[in-house]
């Protein structure tokens, strides 16, 4: 059974690599781009801390995963990093 892109993220949150900074940008579907310096997860949403205020003074930015579209990674971070959320290389092709 595929799981619907909320669980996708919670999971993304909940097994984030020790070896990865907990920071880079969150990509919503309402066309934010929120940079984060740390967060904090929930079963349900996300706390994202920036590192400065927005234009309206907010630090703190709770998104319900069901709301997130991407998220970059601000960081220079070798791919078998994130192998412990589950990814794995691609079969060598034939040559």
């Amino acid at each position: 059974m595929a799981k619907d892109a909320a669980d996708v993220w919670r999971e993304c949150f909940e097994k984030w690599p020790t070896e990865i900074e907990r920071r880079g940008v969150v990509v919503t579907s309402f066309n934010e781009q929120i940079p984060f310096e740390s967060f904090l997860s929930s079963p349900d949403m996300v706390l994202l801390e920036r590192r400065a205020p927005d234009t309206v003074g907010a630090r703190l930015v709770l998104v319900g995963y069901q709301f997130i579209q991407a998220i970059k990674i601000v960081d220079v971070v070798k791919p078998k990093a994130f192998l412990g959320m589950g990814f794995s290389p691609a079969p060598a092709g034939k040559k």
